[in-house]
């Protein structure tokens, strides 16, 4: 008889590539999972891999076997789910992917809300960045929705059936340190900026290229004094006086004492946010997800400035 285990194993080896990457991704050694292989190959009496000293290769019946067995899997949910429901059993779950700022400041007020709550649905939270959480929407995947931004004119290459909702945007301000003693919301040239350091994306990103192209346009070329994708951290440095920085609404939420937020002339940039649903996510629960989100990124999120003492 066929082990479950061992299927939804091939299913990630097939679509990863690699035991290792299937292995981190099930929380197995890639030992662990090379057993499970032969374990299936000797049930089924069929070649699944072709394994070399430093890769392994999928033959065509395991790529067959890898596409029933999404199908086949799903299937033995339904059926558990059905199970649980009979029995009064059954808890809803959203499974949801988040990209990190909108998991710390937006979730955790979605969650504590009288309206969720009553939806007695729990959450299962994967947080990534968009081009981690956006695959496993597709049919037979981890996740039944994602939230996820973009940035500029290129789109996210989405699975098969996966439906987008609109949000809203996340407009990215100039942060300064306070200590320069510039007013909150003051609107200054870039020749009052540019001999600034700054604190940008790390280089190789295509966030990173788009800001550099931004502030390029503007004609501000800054001398880079750190690099980092944690906007916390971004935040934190801007505080102690290390640089400026362009930094998105959200990451304002709890923005530390220190930091001045102001806007230069020429640059401007937003980015887009979505909830992203697969074809087979309970649309209810998506829905009312949707509708929170709409209703918090409305609100406020941007904690007040520390007074500047003249």
């Amino acid at each position: 008889m066929l082990n479950p285990t061992h299927l939804q194993t091939l299913v990630e080896v097939v679509r990863l590539g690699s035991f290792t990457a299937a292995g981190n991704r099930l929380g197995y050694t890639a030992s662990a999972v090379s057993q499970q292989m032969v374990a299936l190959e000797k049930t089924l009496g069929v070649k699944l891999f072709i394994r070399s000293a430093r890769s392994v290769q999928p033959t065509n019946a395991a790529q067959a076997l890898g596409r029933s067995a999404v199908k086949v899997l799903k299937e033995l949910d339904e059926l558990l789910a059905l199970g649980q429901s009979v029995n009064g059993l059954a808890s809803r779950t959203l499974r949801l992917g988040a990209f990190p700022s909108v998991a710390t400041f937006v979730l955790p007020r979605i969650l504590e809300s009288p309206a969720w709550i009553a939806t007695e649905a729990s959450l299962k939270l994967h947080i990534g960045e968009p081009s981690q959480v956006v695959p496993s929407l597709r049919a037979g995947g981890d996740l039944d929705a994602a939230l996820v931004y973009h940035v500029g004119e290129a789109g996210l290459a989405l699975p098969r059936g996966v439906q987008k909702h609109w949000l809203g945007e996340d407009p990215f301000s100039v942060v300064l340190p306070a200590s320069l003693g510039i007013d909150e919301g003051s609107v200054l040239t870039v020749s009052e900026v540019i001999s600034l350091p700054w604190i940008q994306h790390v280089r190789g990103s295509s966030d990173a290229t788009i800001v550099e192209t931004v502030l390029d346009h503007a004609g501000l070329h800054p001398r880079v004094v750190a690099s980092s994708d944690d906007f916390n951290a971004t935040l934190r440095l801007v505080s102690v006086g290390l640089g400026a920085a362009l930094v998105p609404q959200l990451a304002m939420a709890e923005r530390p004492p220190g930091v001045c937020r102001v806007s230069v002339q020429g640059v401007s940039l937003t980015r887009q946010l979505w909830l992203l649903s697969g074809e087979h996510a309970p649309a209810d629960l998506v829905t009312t997800f949707v509708e929170h989100c709409m209703a918090m990124l409305h609100e406020p999120l941007d904690s007040q400035p520390e007074k500047h003492q003249i």
